[in-house]
Formats: structure tokens, sequence, C-alpha cells
């Protein structure tokens, strides 16, 4: 049978790190920075179209409501200023010459600026709540999506990557990545009513189009000025983020470690180190910002203060009307007040690049599963064979390389991992995995059930190659419990389910073959009391006996026990091995018990990540002296 596990194979996890074609923005050393503000400068301007469409597709419900609301505020500040100038024009200046005006002009100019207003006020309105609904459902679609990619990517994968940095990606970056949403919608509509403006100046008047004109550069100026110190600083402040986060988590997660070795003040120290940092690179853009926020600001107010300056000059000469003067620098007015938009997004871009850019480096890993179509019809137990199934340590290699190694290459480079393991699992069968610590019987078990694929060799289930079984089937057929057994905070009965739907009867039936029943009806409230986070309020072999009626309750064909009884009795170990045993289920169980090591029916000797021996426990104790070694440390260490 050909392997289906060769690297470069359809089932094979390529472990050259892929960089997604869209979003090519890795952040420059802190020493590159000056020599790199020019490359900077080039990804800013291609990567801000890209971001900026790639939200436009993934939203397209709320920016058109937010647009339709960014063009009807457009047209109707534009209208505004038209309707005031006209209302200067028509109804008070002639209301000054004659020294009285009429209630109808007065009416109507008032209903027209009115009505202008409410259409103005609704089109804000619309603008608002699109770009709102457009933000959380990005950061919905984002977390949803990166949620999946962690489930789709293989252990081995998680195993190089820290708890915190996975969460940074889901809080920080995705917020940071998103936040742009909100007034990319309004920047649209001034960009609008700038370029409606221009073409009435342009028509009107050539002086106060000029105006205007000089104001552009001086906006683009700051804006490259601005871009090119803030990339930089924003991409490490959300490094920053992800470390303290890592950090936090870590620390969190080693209470226990931290409190009864004292380091709590060494923990402090190493959290405080990196919040000072963090802290210097938010001063940092902070600093940016209150330069680069007035700049934005008192730019265009000087263009209305010189528009105001030339066009009384050229109402003196009689060449526009004081009405006409009225409306432009009351557009250009409304104009400059939403001009600090652009400065909330381009001071906001940065920051959403670097987060997109992250984002986009765990969601382009190629290193996922395939399953395949193959469904497992049989009943009872299952069959289970590896032939000649290798594996390399992801750890022990650069996961930057195109390819990994060879298990000869890495045996001459002093790597670590499995090679060669062949061995066949009957129906109903018990199997024992015994080696000493690190020789990579966990390993041969954890690729059993397919937490990640072998580089070389092949595995089967009743005699299908395992990647091609459906992920469902597999699923419900290979369950393994590992020997730290993870206990959600939820009761004793939801961590046996899982939210699948199981009766009491099925509950109790589990907990009594895991030897666990006697002890939850001791509890204050059975099978509905709360066990803490991971646990906490249950012993460690308590948790053992739960996490395994979790797996009991599934009736599983290929049951694999990595070391999940090592906390209970030997006695207690012993029923419950006796209460598997009369299941219609294989088992392959990793322990160092010789009681237990006596009732498997086979049993695989591993060694340095090899295959050193196999058969009955009394023929490998007689006939295999570093067998006979191990087990005899094992009973002398009881």
């Amino acid at each position: 049978m050909p392997s289906r596990f060769d690297r470069g194979g359809r089932y094979g996890v390529r472990w050259g790190r892929q960089r997604s074609t869209l979003f090519r923005m890795a952040a420059p050393e802190s020493g590159d920075l000056e020599g790199g503000s020019r490359s900077t400068d080039r990804r800013l301007a291609h990567e801000t179209i890209p971001l900026v469409v790639r939200m436009l597709r993934r939203a397209p419900r709320q920016f058109a409501i937010a647009g339709i609301g960014t063009f009807l505020f457009a047209i109707m500040t534009v209208a505004g200023s038209i309707v005031i100038g006209r209302v200067t024009d028509d109804v008070l200046i002639p209301a000054v010459d004659r020294g009285e005006v009429t209630t109808g002009a007065l009416a109507l100019s008032g209903i027209a600026v009115i009505g202008v207003a409410i259409l103005r006020g609704a089109g804000i309105t619309m603008r608002r709540l699109g770009a709102y609904a457009a933000n959380y459902h990005l950061q919905a679609r984002d977390r949803i999506d990166l949620t999946d990619q962690y489930l789709r990517l293989p252990i081995e994968w998680h195993r190089s990557h820290g708890t915190g940095q996975l969460l940074s990606n889901l809080n920080s970056d995705v917020e940071a990545a998103d936040y742009i949403a909100m007034p990319l919608p309004m920047a649209v509509g001034v960009l609008i009513m700038m370029i409606v403006t221009m073409i009435v100046l342009l028509a009107t008047d050539l002086y106060l189009a000029l105006i205007a004109l000089l104001v552009a550069p001086g906006l683009a100026a700051a804006n490259i000025s601005f871009q090119r110190r803030m990339r930089d600083v924003a991409a490490a402040s959300q490094r920053s983020r992800a470390e303290i986060s890592e950090i936090a988590h870590e620390s969190f997660d080693a209470a226990l470690v931290v409190k009864t070795l004292g380091r709590e003040r060494d923990e402090v120290a190493r959290f405080g180190h990196r919040s000072d940092a963090l802290r210097d690179h938010m001063i940092a853009i902070g600093r940016l910002r209150a330069s680069f926020h007035p700049t934005m600001e008192a730019l265009p107010t000087l263009g209305i203060l010189a528009v105001l300056a030339v066009g009384a000059w050229r109402v003196d000469q009689g060449v526009m009307t004081a009405g006409t003067l009225v409306t432009f620098a009351y557009l250009f007015r409304l104009i400059s007040i939403p001009l600090g938009v652009f400065a909330w997004l381009l001071g906001e871009l940065p920051r959403a690049l670097a987060g997109t850019e992250r984002i986009s480096r765990v969601l382009s890993e190629p290193g996922r599963f395939e399953y395949g179509d193959q469904d497992l019809d049989g009943a009872g137990a299952t069959a289970v064979a590896a032939t000649s199934m290798a594996y390399l340590y992801p750890e022990t290699f650069d996961v930057d390389l195109a390819d990994r190694p060879t298990i000869r290459e890495a045996d001459a480079a002093g790597r670590r991992g499995i090679d060669a393991v062949t061995f066949q699992v009957a129906p109903g069968t018990t199997t024992a995995v015994v080696g000493a610590t690190g020789s990579g019987k966990s390993t041969v078990v954890q690729l059993l059930v397919r937490l990640f694929d072998p580089d070389a060799g092949w595995i089967t289930v009743d005699g299908e190659a395992i990647a091609d079984i459906r992920r469902d089937d597999l699923s419900r057929a290979v369950v393994l419990v590992f020997q730290e057994a993870f206990l959600f905070n939820a009761t004793v009965a939801d961590n046996i389910t899982l939210g699948k739907e199981f009766t009491a009867a099925d509950i109790e039936v589990a907990a009594r073959l895991a030897q666990a029943h006697e002890f939850v009806s001791e509890l204050p409230e059975g099978y509905a009391t709360l066990v803490g986070e991971r646990g906490t309020t249950l012993s460690g072999g308590q948790r053992q006996r739960i996490a395994l009626a979790r797996a009991l309750i599934r009736r599983p064909r290929l049951l694999v026990l990595d070391d999940a009884t090592s906390a209970v009795d030997t006695s207690v170990e012993a029923a419950i091995l006796e209460g598997i045993a009369s299941l219609a289920t294989s088992v392959v169980i990793v322990t160092h018990r010789r009681a237990s090591i006596a009732l498997a029916d086979e049993v695989i000797f591993v060694q340095e990540g090899r295959v050193a021996g196999r058969g009955t426990h009394g023929r490998l104790y007689a006939t295999v002296p570093a067998y006979r070694d191990l087990i005899d440390a094992y009973e002398e260490a009881v």
C-alpha cells in the first residue's frame, strides 16, 4: 500500500511558511526603521486599497447602508450651503436694504433650511448605523474565521504558538484590523464633498479654487510624514500587546507554581517590563497623533480664513455676491470639521494594517488537515494497523524550512522523532505501549487518533487509510484520553456529555465503568455539581475518571489511553480496565504499571523512537533486557 503521508503528498503537512498574497506586510525590525521608511510608504499605498476592498466584500450590506447615508449626507451638505447662500442673497440682504422682510419668505427659507438639515441628519444616522454594524460584523467574521482556523490547524502548529499570541489575534488584532470600518464611510463622504466643492469652486471663482487646492498638498505632506513614522510604532505596539497577553495567560495558568515557589515578584517584574514597553509604544503613538491631528485641523481652518479674505476682496470688486461667498465659506467650514475624520482614519490605518497582517499570517497557514469521504460503517471493536510510521518533532527544527528533514537527516543532526514503527491491533484486544520517558510512546498513540500526521508510513482503521476517513466517523470511532485530564468550568454531567444528547442513565453507566459514580454521588449536587475551572475542585484521579467517563459514554470502537489512569490507585485502575474489557472495543494503553501491562494481549516496547520489541509481557520480560530493566525500575519507584 503506498504511503499516504509522504512529504509533499496529498495528506502531508507542509511546514513552509506561506505569506498571504494579499497582505505581505511584515513590519521591519526596530533597527531598520529609517532605512525601511521608503518601502513602508510603498507598502502602505499598495496595502490600503486591498484592505478596504476586503472589508467591502465581507460586509457589503452594512457598507451599502453606510454608503447611502454618506451620499445623502454629502449631497445635503452641499445643498445646505447653496440654500444658505440663496437665502443670504434673496432674503437677508434685500431685507436689510428694505428694512423689512415678508413672512412668506422667512417661512420658505426656514422650511428649506430645516428640510435640508433633516435629510442631512438622516444621512448621518444611516452612515453611523452602517459603519458600526460593518465594524462589528467584520470583527465577528474575523473571530469566527480565526477560531475555525485554530480548529483546523494540527496540534503541532499550536505547540509552536503560545496561547497568549492566539488570544491576542482574536482580540486586539481583530479590533485593530476592523476598527477603520467606522471612519471609512464618513471619510468617503468628505471626499465626495471635497470633489463637489472643487468642481463648484473651479466653475465659479478660480482664486477660491486655488486656495482650496493649496490646502491639499499640505494635508498630503502631513499624512505622508505621519504614516512613515506611525507604521512601525503601531506594528511594535501590536507585538507588545500579544507578548503581554501571552505572559498574563502563562502566569495565570501557572498560578500554583508561581505561588508555591514564591515567584510573584518575578512574574510581576516580567509582566511590568513588557507593560512598560507597551506604554512607551503607546506614548510614542500619542505624541505622533498629538502633532498630526492639530495639523490636519489647522490647515483647513487656515484655508477658510484665506477663502474669507480673498472672497471679501472679490465681493468688494463685484465679481461675486455675498451669498456666493457665504455658500463657499459655509461649505468649506463644513468640510474642514469632518476632515478630522481623515486624521482618525489615517491614524488608525497603520494599526489596522498591522492587525490585518497578524491575522493573515494565521489564516494563510497551510498546515491543516484534509479529511477523506470514506465511511466507517462497521460496528464493534475495530482493527488498527501502523506501517513504517515515522514522525519528526517540529519543535526540534526550524519550522520556516520549506521542507522537513528526513528521519535519517534528523538522526544525523541529533534531532528527535520516531521511525519505522509498525504494529497491529486486532479487534477486541488490548495493546500496551511501554517505554521510558521521551521514548516516543505518546507520539505513537497520538498519531493513531490523527492529532497530527506522520511524515512517512501510513495508518489504517478497519483497512481504510486514516486520512481517507470522514472526520465525524473518525472522531466517533477513535477516542483518546490524556494523562492530563482537562475539565471545563461546568457540571460533572456537562463535562461527560460535552453537549451531546445522552440520558441520565447513559451518564451513570459511563461513570460506573470509569469508577467515578461513587465519588460523584457524594458531591454536594451529584452530577449537577460545578467542578470549577479546569476541575480544580477535584483531585487528579477524580478528574481522570471523569475524562475517562467522557470517552466511554461515546462507546468508541478504539479507546486509546495515554497514561490516563496514572493518578488512580492500582485497584481502581484494575477495576476500570476490567470494565473496559467487557465492552466491544479495542484498547491501546500507554502505561508503566506492571499489573496493567500484564492484562494486555500484546506489549509494544518503544525505545528511542523505534519498536525494540513486541509480544506478551512475559516473553518480553524474559527476552529483552532493556524492557526488563525498565519494568523493574518502575516497580522500584512505586
